[in-house]
């Protein structure tokens, strides 16, 4: 169990890394999508699934929310 927990927050680490290196947000939201799942998976094995449940779900509303607005904003006007 403490190799899992060790694990994901390797995980966690490289997956906020991935999202503060990269500047293109296709790439940023992998890294956003891995810490989150990553997130929730280390709420998992602490026993409390329905919170990583709720929070997976608020979070991907959120990143669907961003990424979209990311790629308007970035996509070529013509």
């Amino acid at each position: 169990m403490t190799y899992l927990v060790l694990f994901l927050g390797v995980c966690f680490v490289l997956g906020g890394l991935a999202v503060a290196s990269n500047p293109s947000p296709y790439y940023g939201v992998v890294g956003l999508v891995l810490a989150s799942v990553v997130g929730c998976g280390w709420l998992v094995s602490l026993g409390v699934s329905f919170v990583a449940l709720v929070l997976f779900m608020v979070y991907l509303g959120g990143m669907l929310v961003v990424f979209v607005y990311s790629v308007a904003l970035a996509a070529d006007p013509f």
